[in-house]
């Protein structure tokens, strides 16, 4: 099986105006003309590309050639694919591959290219609700929080994006754009310029956040700028904007240097803040209109992971749920590990006891 990897190559137009790398160019300038954002066009641009070499692998040529059950052979690929290390692609993966092949073919329909859509009744793989699989403690933030050296102007720097990302769990490209207006002092608020969807919002930012946003904008920010100023928030120690990458690799290095044995970067105060504010009491919508979810479903998620509630209504409920224990355990021993421990003996000598009692 050929490795997604080693096929990859640039996108780009034939002498064929008719063949499938041509169309698939016309369909990208297409989406820039009606607007979608860079990122949608580009990661388009990355899965068209496989779609292209798993084609010519096989002699596909012309949008005509492709039908429904090409497409299918396809989807099976993916689903057969094995990475590097081993594991195969999951649900969301696969549909990211395939999702852009229906917007492609239907352009192709759409403007007469083809004279139908091969993709029309093309299946996608199941939707996967996956809850985050690490959260943090307030505790463990800020034992994130410590690692970082306030001795340094960048340490004051990572200092104030990661409060910010804790304050208002901003994605990391929101993060990367902001700009020094953005931040109302005044109000206490933060401005998030075309988010996700290319939708602004305004959302609240708390007085530790904001504390350290104005320490890092009056002492050290003024020491990063090369002209022109760029005008964005946060500076690389070049001066430049921050790409998101980067801001993923700054933060991941904190939590790997926290030693807290859990993983993640930007995302994870996003997970933290939205988990806190629910145990917390927050209703949904608000967690939702803070991380700029379009759906309600999507914020839900963390329902699954704030559990406190559930745990409060299963300890008072199972009768399972707590160890029996006598006033004198209850004085003596001090954590779980030990009022097992005494329930084990408590066991044994009443199993001794029975034997005793039979002979």
């Amino acid at each position: 099986m050929a490795r997604l990897e080693k096929c990859f190559a640039k996108l780009v137009a034939t002498d064929d105006p008719r063949c499938l790398r041509s169309m698939m160019v016309g369909y990208l300038e297409w989406l820039q003309v009606k607007g979608y954002a860079v990122t949608t066009v580009n990661m388009r641009k990355v899965y068209l590309s496989y779609f292209a070499n798993w084609c010519d692998c096989r002699g596909l040529t012309y949008p005509s050639e492709i039908t429904k059950p090409i497409l299918e052979r396809y989807h099976r690929f993916l689903f057969h694919y094995r990475k590097v290390d081993g594991e195969p692609l999951t649900f969301r993966s696969q549909k990211a591959f395939l999702l852009p092949l229906k917007g492609f073919f239907r352009w192709l329909s759409k403007e007469n290219h083809i004279l139908s859509n091969p993709a029309s009744e093309l299946e996608l793989p199941p939707e996967e609700k996956r809850i985050p699989r690490c959260v943090l403690t307030h505790e463990e933030v800020e034992q994130v929080f410590a690692e970082i050296d306030l001795e340094t102007a960048l340490g004051i720097r990572d200092r104030a994006i990661m409060e910010t990302f804790y304050a208002t769990g901003i994605r990391r490209s929101e993060m990367a754009h902001l700009s020094i207006s953005d931040v109302d002092m005044g109000r206490e608020t933060l401005l998030i310029r075309e988010g996700k969807g290319r939708k602004d919002r305004i959302i609240p930012l708390g007085e530790r956040a904001l504390a350290w946003i104005r320490k890092y904008r009056d002492e050290v920010r003024s020491s990063l700028v090369v002209p022109p100023d760029p005008k964005v928030l946060f500076l690389t120690k070049s001066g430049e904007e921050f790409l998101p990458h980067r801001l993923t690799q700054m933060v991941r290095t904190y939590i790997k240097a926290a030693d807290l044995g859990k993983s993640g970067a930007c995302h994870l105060f996003r997970h933290t803040l939205a988990t806190l504010m629910l145990e917390n009491g927050a209703d949904i919508r608000f967690i939702q209109q803070m991380l700029g979810h379009a759906r309600l479903e999507t914020t839900q998620i963390y329902t699954q992971v704030s559990i406190r509630q559930l745990q409060m209504v299963y300890k008072a409920s199972h009768p399972a749920a707590k160890l029996e224990r006598s006033p004198q355990d209850t004085e003596t021993f001090e954590d779980t590990e030990k009022l097992v421990t005494a329930e084990e003996k408590q066991t044994s000598t009443t199993k001794k006891n029975d034997k005793t009692t039979k002979f």
